[in-house]
């Protein structure tokens, strides 16, 4: 871990529990800010240009509100055959998104934004990459989809779900270059972010 001394302030830009559990895993000091943005996608827009745009506000918007900070905001967005397939909210919604997606393969297009707010940022103030993960979905009867929101009731999660959970027995095959773009915060691309941005790992 990087002593506190020397670390620049990192936020994470997020009221997301599982990108919080994500980034504590890189063992470096960090706050929470959830961003007060309007999510809501623009007429005519790509679900990955949503993606990346809402991950650009996330961290821009909290950066405002902490000068000199590396701020990292994230966004996902699921698509199937094109189209968006959001947060089903209710087990009902959650229900229907999984009946249409068995034995489908669902792509989450994970962007994230690393704005470094410092006046010395050799990178720019932001850095953007977006991060698709392939999903397979498997082939399931009614009965088992509905017995599986039932245990781990999944409704706040796009895709209906959690594949860090019982989620994975959902699936039978994921294709990604960053495992853990899929439950939400790409670390891979992430650490390259933070390295660039002069973040050090590993340091006493």
């Amino acid at each position: 871990m990087i002593p506190t001394s020397v670390q620049p302030r990192l936020i994470l830009a997020s009221g997301s529990a599982y990108r919080r559990e994500l980034l504590s895993r890189l063992r470096l000091p960090f706050e929470v800010m959830a961003p007060d943005i309007d999510e809501s996608p623009l007429a005519g827009e790509a679900p990955e240009a949503t993606a990346l745009r809402l991950a650009c506000a996330k961290a821009r918007a909290v950066a405002e509100r902490a000068p000199g900070s590396i701020v990292i905001g994230s966004d996902q967005v699921a698509t199937l055959n094109g189209e968006p397939i959001g947060k089903p909210g209710t087990h009902a919604a959650a229900l229907a998104q999984l009946q249409k997606m068995r034995g489908q393969r669902v792509v989450f297009h994970t962007a994230l934004c690393v704005w470094d707010g410092r006046a010395t940022a050799l990178t720019g103030p932001a850095q953007l990459e977006n991060v698709q993960v392939f999903a397979t979905f498997r082939d399931l009867p009614d009965a088992e989809l509905d017995a599986y929101l039932r245990i781990e009731q999944p409704y706040d999660c796009a895709g209906s779900a959690k594949n860090e959970g019982l989620g994975i027995a959902l699936l039978s095959k994921i294709d990604s270059t960053d495992p853990t773009a899929l439950t939400g915060l790409p670390l891979i691309a992430l650490t390259g972010m933070l390295r660039k941005a002069g973040i050090q790992f590993f340091t006493n």
